[in-house]
């Protein structure tokens, strides 16, 4: 199997080293990175020293660099290409891949700028736009990059209305350390997979409150609560939310301290401003960027979600972090419903 990787951040530069680990099959993985001088960087020194510092990438990946495109000879080929970059380059790498004809899957999170063409959309609604043939999927689920790449025990989904595209991934990076679990339900997880970021920065202020547990839970909870709402009315399943890529993918990310959306909720908490939050991460927090974009498709479909628009107004700074909680604890009682 030829495994083409296209991004080498955290997670492209992680999931490349994991394929190699993969026995079942004999295998060929490739890293690109857009850059030629990282590029050069990985192929010396065998290791991302910008974003994964410390891991040894096999000299079994490949590291490539150069134009793409569907008659790239990087992908000429191919059995599965893998794009890796954040959700603000999937328009540009899927209208660069329209024409391939091998499954391509995305492992980036999120809702789409509304300040692109298009805005507010989901990974699976942009494929539609750019390139409508491809035969798509995402990767998704709980997982931190660092410790895939140390091969510590993770579960993913592969989601796609493909089953080509659902059977490849699984064939791919189902491993001793990695374990993948097929999935029909792409908005769901997509769903799932955008707004847990968000939520993570609310549980994150919670917790550089010092609000407790209790807190922590009940905001987790009625967290999944909104996604599940927001996802039902994009046309999920009900059950999506309920697993690895739903409830998995919201406790990792707001209980973490990998997380750098949670980190993000943190230092709001301290006194940080959001740039200042921003630029002490180094790494993309897609939470920060979705979560207007979550809040104006939520009201859109007439979605009531409480916890995400506290945060836009927090990120926005018309809500102090002690104002935000009190916001949220003083709304109407109301019967536990979804």
């Amino acid at each position: 199997m030829n495994i083409v990787v296209l991004g080498a951040g955290a997670w492209g530069t992680a999931l490349a080293i994991s394929a190699v680990r993969a026995t079942d099959m004999h295998r060929r993985v490739s890293l690109w990175a857009r850059d030629a001088q990282q590029a050069a960087d990985l192929q010396q020194h065998r290791e991302n020293r910008r974003y994964l510092s410390g891991v040894v990438i096999p000299e079994t990946v490949l590291i490539a660099t150069g134009p793409l495109g569907s008659g790239s000879p990087l992908l000429v080929g191919a059995d599965l290409v893998i794009v890796a970059t954040p959700m603000a380059g999937l328009r540009a790498m899927l209208t660069l891949l329209a024409g391939l004809r091998v499954p391509v899957a995305w492992l980036c999170k999120g809702f789409e700028a509304p300040t692109a063409p298009v805005g507010g959309l989901l990974g699976h609604e942009v494929c539609a736009q750019v390139a409508p043939d491809l035969r798509a999927g995402v990767l998704s689920g709980p997982s931190f990059a660092l410790e895939v790449a140390h091969g510590q025990p993770t579960a993913l989904v592969a989601a796609s209305e493909h089953a080509e595209v659902r059977d490849v991934l699984v064939a791919a990076f189902h491993s001793p350390t990695l374990r993948v679990y097929a999935n029909d339900d792409i908005v769901g997880v997509e769903v799932g997979g955008a707004v847990k970021n968000v939520l993570a920065i609310a549980t994150g202020l919670c917790d550089g409150l010092g609000l407790g547990m209790n807190a922590r839970a009940a905001l987790i909870t009625r967290g999944l609560a909104e996604m599940t709402r927001l996802g039902l009315a994009l046309g999920a399943k009900a059950e999506t939310f309920m697993g690895l890529s739903g409830l998995g993918d919201l406790v990792l990310t707001a209980t973490g301290d990998l997380s750098r959306n949670r980190k993000v909720g943190q230092l709001l908490a301290q006194g940080m401003n959001l740039q200042q939050a921003v630029d002490s991460l180094g790494h993309v927090a897609e939470g920060v960027y979705s979560a207007r974009t979550v809040a104006q498709r939520a009201r859109s479909l007439g979605v009531d979600m409480p916890i995400t628009d506290a945060v836009v107004a927090l990120l926005d700074g018309d809500l102090q972090p002690a104002q935000a909680v009190a916001l949220l604890m003083g709304r109407d009682p109301k019967d536990e419903l979804l």
